[in-house]
């Protein structure tokens, strides 16, 4: 009672940027922005709450940032840009076709050793990690992702570290050996798929004039056919304009992917496709309205994919505060194919964001000085923000390409998935692992 007590003292104490202020119903709820902790309040103190911070009564004003920069982190995850590459030429990519500005090209078997040699190496004993295999389209390169896929095993298992798989990929070049692959080893395969036929194709398109929609409906059978990978999932990228979220969804959970996740064009060669501060609103808009569906369905004990409201939900439940957008950079990097790393496989070739190579090692200098440039505190007008530690800044591809011009966007989406979490965690307790962490003040 006593730490409730002290707690709800404290509140009166805090900058506005350090709560927030939601509601569920006809509940009323902060957010201790620093802990990503959920608090109800009764009437009388949501009403005292209010009054002390409209009238600017935040005592000293005193602003609570978490852990400066880690130095040096540990890597546990890498991505091998395979092929710099790709069998189709989709409208909205923003990778050049998957060549970065490069002429195409492909990773070596010889490269691919060494960078999980080098990861395998600086990791700490019995650390899980994860290989994943990007390009362009990396099935151009099978040959590499089936022999690197069977070296990582081999040597994680003989160094003590388990290890799991992720592709991404558009499913047009599958065989039946890829899918026995993705099966025999832990892979969450991610396919890059926009809605039914017409919509898939829209801006998904084949060299060679074939039907894309139909190649990777015959890809996913074989995914069936052969035994399902751990995860298969949907990634649905979504143009300026493009507003039909729910019939995707439907249509893309009917193909029998285990979840699906949209992602607004941000950065495009064609600068019509990219959505801007009001297209994402519109976006946002039609996000909410998916997930209000899904959060009806959860209430009455039915099942969601939608992963990007999935993940927001279980990241508020666990407490989530982060102080970067993901871990490019700091727990992962991606090599390119020809072994140089960068903090992302967004960001292959951009010099800005190069951290050494396979053969040189991760530059730490490099490493540190992004990591202290990019944390949540340090960006503007990211410290001032309430969302800053359930956010982390936003994706650097796109913030540096496009500005902040969707941060209304973000905040609306988090302000929706904080209600949908209060009401699920008290209706539906089961659907979380662990008691939330709630009080009463």
């Amino acid at each position: 009672m006593s730490a409730e007590v002290d707690l709800a003292a404290s509140l009166f104490d805090r900058h506005p940027a350090d709560l927030h202020r939601f509601a569920s119903g006809n509940r009323q709820h902060v957010l201790l922005v620093e802990r990503s902790e959920i608090y109800d309040l009764d009437d009388d103190f949501a009403v005292r709450l209010d009054a002390h911070r409209a009238l600017g009564l935040t005592g000293a004003h005193r602003r609570v940032r978490i852990d400066d920069a880690p130095v040096n982190p540990r890597i546990y995850s890498i991505s091998l840009n395979v092929a710099q590459s790709c069998n189709m030429s989709c409208s909205y990519c923003y990778a050049d076709e998957g060549r970065f500005g490069t002429a195409p090209r492909v990773m070596s078997i010889a490269t691919a050793r060494s960078v999980i040699d080098a990861l395998i190496a600086q990791s700490l004993p019995g650390t899980r990690l994860v290989v994943g295999f990007m390009g362009g389209e990396p099935m151009l390169n099978r040959a590499l992702v089936h022999e690197a896929t069977i070296y990582a095993s081999n040597e994680a298992a003989r160094a003590g570290h388990p290890i799991s798989f992720s592709i991404t990929t558009n499913a047009t070049l599958l065989t039946p050996a890829d899918a026995r692959l993705f099966h025999d080893h832990p892979f969450a395969v991610s396919v890059s798929v926009d809605g039914d036929r017409a919509e898939h194709e829209r801006h998904r398109r084949l060299r060679n004039g074939r039907s894309s929609y139909a190649l990777l409906v015959e890809g996913l059978g074989l995914l069936t056919m052969r035994g399902r990978p751990t995860l298969l999932s949907a990634r649905a990228t979504v143009a300026a304009g493009d507003t039909n979220l729910l019939e995707r969804l439907e249509h893309l959970v009917a193909l029998g992917f285990d979840e699906v996740g949209f992602s607004p064009v941000r950065v495009s060669p064609t600068s019509e496709l990219e959505n801007s501060e009001f297209s994402t609103e519109q976006f946002t808009q039609r996000m909410i309205e998916c997930a209000q569906g899904v959060r009806e369905r959860l209430l009455r004990g039915q099942n969601c994919a939608l992963s990007n409201f999935l993940t927001a939900l279980h990241q508020i439940h666990f407490g989530t505060h982060r102080p970067y957008p993901c871990g490019g950079g700091a727990s992962y990097v991606s090599a390119s194919a020809s072994g140089d790393y960068y903090t992302c496989h967004r960001l292959i070739n951009d010099g800005a964001h190069a951290l050494g190579s396979v053969h040189s090692g991760i530059d730490t200098g490099r490493q540190h000085r992004h990591l202290d440039r990019k944390h949540v505190d340090r960006q503007t007008p990211c410290s001032a923000c309430w969302a800053r530690y359930l956010c982390g800044g936003g994706c650097y591809h796109e913030v540096e390409r496009r500005g902040r011009d969707g941060c209304n966007a973000i905040r609306r989406w988090l302000n929706f998935c904080l209600e949908s979490y209060a009401e699920l965690s008290t209706r539906r307790p089961e659907l979380f692992t662990t008691a939330p962490g709630r009080n009463h003040p």
